[in-house]
C-alpha cells in the first residue's frame, strides 16, 4: 500500500521549479496556467501545503482530490480559495489513474506581497479562504470569463516593467477579484437552493435530537464548530449560509432556537426560572434571563406573567 507523499513549498519559486515552469516574473504573485506545468501525473498519492495564499480554477476529468479533510470531484470547473498552510492533495491514486491533466489557470500570492497594504488585513475577513472544496465555488461562463481576465490583468502587470505603481494595481485587482467571489458565493447559496435547504434540514434534524435528548442540561449549546462536523461543511460556510438564508448567523440561530424553548417552558409548565435555566444548559441564571431580555425586551418573569 503507498504512503501519501507530502510536498511543503515555502516560496512560489519554489513550487515553479517543482511543477516544471519557468522561473516566476515575480517572486511574491504568480498565475500559474494549469496546461503550463509540465511533469506527469504522479501514480501515487501525494498532499501539497503551500506557505502562500492560492485561488485556483481547476478542471479535472476523473480526480478525486481532497481540502482538508474533504474530497470532491473536479468534474466541473471550480473555484476554490486556499490560506498558507492548508493541504490539498490526492485523494486516491486510483482515482488519479484515470484522470486527465488538470484544467484552468491559479494565481499565487506571497503574504509578503500584501504587507503595508490594507488587503493584508481584510484578506482574513473573506471566509471562503477556510471553506473546503466541497463548499468551492460553482461559476456560470459568464462569471469564469470575468475572473479570468482579472487574472489576465495581474499576469499582464508583473510581466510589464515593474514600477512604484505595480503592487497596487496588482492589489486592485484582487480586491476585485475577492470582492466579486464574494458576490458569487451569496448569488450560490441563492441558486443552490436544494443544496442549500437540504443543509438546512439536516441543521433543524440535528438541533430538535440534541434538544430532546437532554444534552443542553449536561452540555450546554453545541458548539459551532461541533455543528460543522456533524454536518461535513467548515464553520465558515455554514454561518454564511444561514446569514443568506435566514439573516442570521449560526450563534445567533441558534440563541433563537433557545429562546423558543424557554418561552415554551415558560408558558406551559410550573418550573422556576432558575430550574428553567439549568435545564436549558445555563452554569447562572444571571446568563439567562440577560440573553432571553435581550431577545424578547422582557425578563423571563415579565415573560411568563404576560399569560397569566
Amino acid at each position: 500500500m503507498n504512503s501519501t507523499q507530502l510536498f511543503r513549498f515555502s516560496t512560489i519559486t519554489e513550487y515553479h521549479r517543482a511543477a516544471g515552469l519557468p522561473k516566476p516574473a515575480h517572486p511574491l504573485v504568480s498565475v500559474v496556467h494549469m496546461d503550463d506545468i509540465t511533469l506527469p501525473i504522479a501514480d501515487i498519492p501525494f498532499s501539497l501545503i503551500f506557505d502562500f495564499y492560492s485561488i485556483s480554477l481547476k478542471k479535472v476529468q476523473h480526480g478525486k482530490f481532497k481540502y482538508g479533510q474533504q474530497a470532491s470531484d473536479f468534474d466541473e470547473g471550480v473555484l476554490f480559495f486556499m490560506s498558507p498552510g492548508q493541504l490539498f492533495g490526492i485523494d486516491s491514486a486510483a482515482g488519479m489513474a484515470e484522470a486527465k491533466r488538470p484544467e484552468g489557470w491559479m494565481i499565487l500570492i506571497h503574504p509578503d506581497f500584501l504587507w503595508n497594504t490594507p488587503l493584508a488585513k481584510t484578506i482574513k475577513q473573506y471566509e471562503f479562504f477556510s471553506y473546503s472544496v466541497y463548499e468551492a465555488l460553482y461559476l456560470s461562463d459568464k462569471e469564469e470569463t470575468m475572473l479570468m481576465a482579472i487574472a489576465q490583468n495581474i499576469e499582464q502587470e508583473y510581466h510589464a516593467n515593474i514600477d512604484r505603481f505595480s503592487q497596487n494595481v496588482i492589489i486592485a485587482q484582487l480586491e476585485l477579484l475577492l470582492t466579486y467571489s464574494e458576490r458569487f458565493y451569496q448569488r450560490q447559496f441563492i441558486t443552490r437552493k436544494i443544496a442549500s435547504h437540504e443543509l438546512l434540514t439536516r441543521l433543524e434534524d440535528f438541533l430538535e435530537d440534541y434538544f430532546n435528548s437532554g444534552a443542553l442540561t449536561k452540555q450546554g449549546l453545541p458548539s459551532v464548530t461541533h455543528i460543522a462536523e456533524i454536518l461535513n461543511i467548515s464553520p465558515g460556510y455554514l454561518s454564511g449560509l444561514l446569514k443568506s438564508l435566514t439573516g442570521q448567523s449560526t450563534q445567533q440561530h441558534l440563541h433563537g432556537k433557545l429562546i423558543e424553548l424557554a418561552k415554551e417552558k415558560l408558558s406551559t409548565t410550573n418550573l422556576s426560572v432558575s430550574e428553567i435555566a439549568y435545564e436549558l444548559g445555563f452554569e447562572h441564571l444571571q446568563s439567562f434571563s440577560k440573553l432571553f431580555k435581550t431577545k424578547t425586551s422582557l425578563s423571563p418573569l415579565e415573560f411568563r406573567h404576560s399569560f397569566n
